[in-house]
């Protein structure tokens, strides 16, 4: 099973970062990098894109939906000669991977 760590929130300095973000979670309404769906993205040298990520359950019925706008989306930001989002199980996601500020927001201190 593929592990991937998840990028630091002040490591996300590159743009497709926020293009990614515009990818709404239509159960939660929040961008799925604030949702913290989105682990890592990776462009090799020839332009090959492969975003890592996660969906909040492995039965999420808007899964299939998330992954295809997420590719989309990294089509439309960027000039690639391919992108694929990858699903990674581990870590699983949880609550705490939620933006801190939206966290608060939504469950309380």
């Amino acid at each position: 099973m593929l592990k991937i760590t998840p990028v630091p929130k002040e490591k996300r300095t590159e743009t497709y970062w926020k293009e990614l973000n515009k990818v709404v979670d239509p159960e939660v309404g929040i961008g799925v990098v604030d949702m913290g769906l989105i682990y890592d993205v990776k462009i090799d040298k020839d332009d090959n894109c492969i975003v890592y990520m996660t969906l909040t359950s492995p039965s999420c019925p808007v899964g299939p939906m998330l992954l295809q706008q997420v590719e989309d989306q990294m089509r439309i930001y960027k000039d690639l000669n391919s992108v694929q989002a990858q699903i990674v199980w581990d870590p699983y996601w949880s609550q705490e991977m939620i933006d801190e500020d939206l966290r608060e927001m939504m469950f309380g201190a």
